[in-house]
């Protein structure tokens, strides 16, 4: 099977909560706001619910980063993004013990209507991973 251009540029996988991140997300697409093509994303009622083992399962299927769009302290689910803070410091751990560097996952708050935000944490985020492969190879 041939490399497409998407299989040599870094693939960056958005999590983006339902109530919060995903309107200011589908307003960067609204407002024809340009990022790169290899940002894939997925709506999700909250990220809290995935356990410390889905991103280095994430990692494993060959996503360079990952980028998770909460609403932060804005999150309609009760001390949502407390418990999301903790299980990322938790992951951090777990990636630092197995050599995988800290800064393929990053957790911001992207609000409905920051799709400028968005696009400059996405940009930012594919930036970093071009210069981690560079140094990789």
């Amino acid at each position: 099977m041939s490399e497409t251009v998407l299989d040599q540029e870094p693939k960056i996988l958005v999590i983006a909560t339902h109530a919060c991140s995903y309107p200011g997300i589908d307003n960067a697409g609204q407002g024809h706001l340009e990022y790169p093509a290899s940002v894939f994303v997925i709506r999700v009622p909250d990220p809290v619910l995935f356990p410390v083992d889905f991103y280095l399962k994430v990692f494993e299927m060959g996503y360079d980063g990952i980028l998770i769009a909460s609403c932060g302290t804005d999150s309609p689910y009760k001390k949502s993004y407390e418990k999301l803070s903790k299980r990322i410091d938790e992951v951090y751990k777990v990636m630092k013990e197995k050599g995988i560097d800290i800064s393929r996952l990053k957790l911001t708050a992207i609000c409905t209507v920051c799709a400028e935000h968005y696009v400059k944490e996405v940009r930012e985020m594919y930036e970093k991973m071009k210069e981690l492969r560079a140094k990789a190879s």
